[in-house]
Parts: structure tokens; sequence; C-alpha cells
């Protein structure tokens, strides 16, 4: 190992100064490239969740780097406020604002069955921490309708425009929190026990691992790159409403939310990230799923979340 993977290795395994902002910025000295000036243009990408945080810092980094982007979001008013400041910061750039409430599934199926035109990159940010357990319309928990479903459905449903693009991605933004839970395919809507929002945010973000894994096989026979990754810990308004308390401990230390999309944009666009397929990462490098040996999930459970998935979202 060299020295400057053995300094890598041990911020991510002491996670603070891993997934602080002081990570990013020692780790920017030897991470790959940056993709060239306007890798994307000409290519179109959709960003959930893209009105504020993670999701609008990466509808901007795609649109600086040539892309259509659309905002995928639920209040267009919010989208259109977004738009209009990734425009100031990107004169020029081709924003589009769509309306679509990804933990509704009758809406993912109309805008998914409705959206018209080429789709090179789809970026699946939206997610929800609640403070209590409730369900959608279809009845289904919120986290997970949000994180897992929702992603689901559209990615299959744009399934067929990504296996026309010359070089089409899928990118799932999980969260280090991932790391705390295991794959509970015993009650993947959290109907047991009593109810945690952090707990249910941790145990969604392990299925976009492992969803995106099996999305990455499915999909890359058709030349389909998927991938999963977490951004650390960044200062965005989903923090500050759901974690009060860690926002205000460690805001001193939070990563931009451009920090934080950082890896989203490179594996949207790099050539590096084309040349792998099925990986987690983190500061544009790839991380082992499982820090502790024995924990990881079974084939009978990532095929059941799978099953699960399927039968949900027909």
């Amino acid at each position: 190992m060299t020295v400057t993977g053995a300094v890598d290795w041990l911020m991510d395994r002491t996670i603070g100064p891993g997934y602080s902002r002081l990570g990013f910025e020692a780790r920017r000295h030897f991470w790959p490239a940056d993709p060239p000036a306007k890798a994307l243009e000409g290519r179109v990408a959709l960003v959930t969740g893209a009105n504020s945080g993670l999701g609008k810092a990466t509808a901007r980094g795609l649109a600086e780097l040539g892309a259509t982007v659309h905002l995928v979001v639920r209040d267009t008013a919010r989208g259109e406020k977004a738009k209009a400041e990734i425009l100031a910061a990107v004169p020029g750039a081709d924003l589009v604002v769509d309306r679509c409430d990804i933990s509704d599934l009758a809406d993912v199926r109309a805008f998914g069955e409705g959206f018209a035109g080429p789709v090179d990159v789809v970026v699946h940010n939206a997610g929800v921490l609640p403070p209590k357990r409730s369900e959608t319309a279809q009845g289904h928990e919120v986290a997970f309708a949000t994180g897992v479903l929702g992603p689901f459905l559209l990615t299959e449903l744009l399934s067929p425009a990504l296996r026309k693009s010359a070089d089409g991605r899928v990118v799932f933004v999980s969260s280090g929190g991932m790391y705390s839970q295991p794959l509970r395919m015993d009650d993947p809507e959290y109907r047991q026990g009593e109810f945690s929002g952090a707990k249910a945010y941790s145990r969604v973000k392990r299925m976009q691992v492992v969803l995106a894994e099996l999305w990455a096989e499915r999909l890359g026979v058709d030349g389909v790159v998927v991938h999963s990754m977490h951004p650390g810990w960044a200062d965005t308004p989903g923090v500050t409403t759901s974690l009060p308390r860690f926002h205000r401990l460690m805001k001193p230390l939070l990563r931009t939310a451009e920090q934080g999309a950082d890896t989203v944009v490179w594996l949207a666009a790099s050539a590096e990230a084309g040349r792998e397929n099925g990986k987690f990462w983190h500061d544009r490098r790839t991380r082992t799923t499982h820090y502790l040996p024995g924990s990881s999930e079974s084939e009978v459970d990532r095929r059941a979340l799978w099953t699960f998935c399927e039968a949900a979202t027909r």
C-alpha cells in the first residue's frame, strides 16, 4: 500500500476525518483527475430531489459539464428557484424542472412512462429521514418508498432509454450511515419494534447499495454502468432539519453541498468510473460495503430484496 493509500484507508476507517471536510481537502490532492470540460455536452441527465442540498449541487455540477439536466422535484416552485440559482452560477445552462414525487409510485409511473427523449444519466438523490413512521398512498413506509421503491421503478421505466445511450450511467446517493445497518429482509418496511427515523434511513441506504449492485448485473450487459456512493458529512438542509444536534456540533467540519456531490458528478462523467460497474464509492475511490467480517448479506436476502421491489412496483 502506498503512503497516500494508507492515509486514505486510515481516514476511511476512523470515519470522522474521512467523512468531514478534512477528508475531502486531503484526498483531492491525490484522487483521480476531473472529467474534461464539457464532458457531458449533448447528454441528458435526471437528478431527483434536485431543489436543494446535494441534489441541487449535483445538478449544477452536471450542467457545468454541459449536460441537459432535468431537476426532478415534488415542488415545482422550489424547483424553479433552484433552476434560477443554478443559471446564475452557470449562465446558459440547459435546465428543465419536472414534477414527480418519488415516494408515490403512481407519480413515478406517470412520470417515467411520460418522459420523452433520451436519457444518459440518472441520479437517485431524493431521500427522507422521517421523524415518525408514516405510509404513502400505496401503503409503503415513506423512507423506503422514497429511497428504494421509487428509484427501483424509475430505473426500470428508464432502462430502455439508458440502454440506447452510448454511455448510460445510474448513480444511487447512499450514506455512510448504511454501515450501521444490515439488510433487513425480515422487516423491509420497518413494521416491527419502535420506529427510529435514523435507523430507517440507514436501512434504506443499505438497500440502495445492494440494489445498485443488482442493477449493475442486469444493465451492465447492455453497457449501462450503475454505481452507489456516499457523500460524507455535508451541510445540507436535510441534515439541518433531520439531525439538528449533529448539525450544531459538527457544522465547522461539515462539507459543502458541492463537496458532498463531487463524487456523484465524477461518477456520471469520468472515463475511469465508466470502466467499473456495481461499485460503492466515496471521494472518487471504491470502498468496502461492509466493515465487519461476516456482516455481508446472504445471496438469498439480496435476491429477496429484488423480488420484493418487483412485486411492490407492479
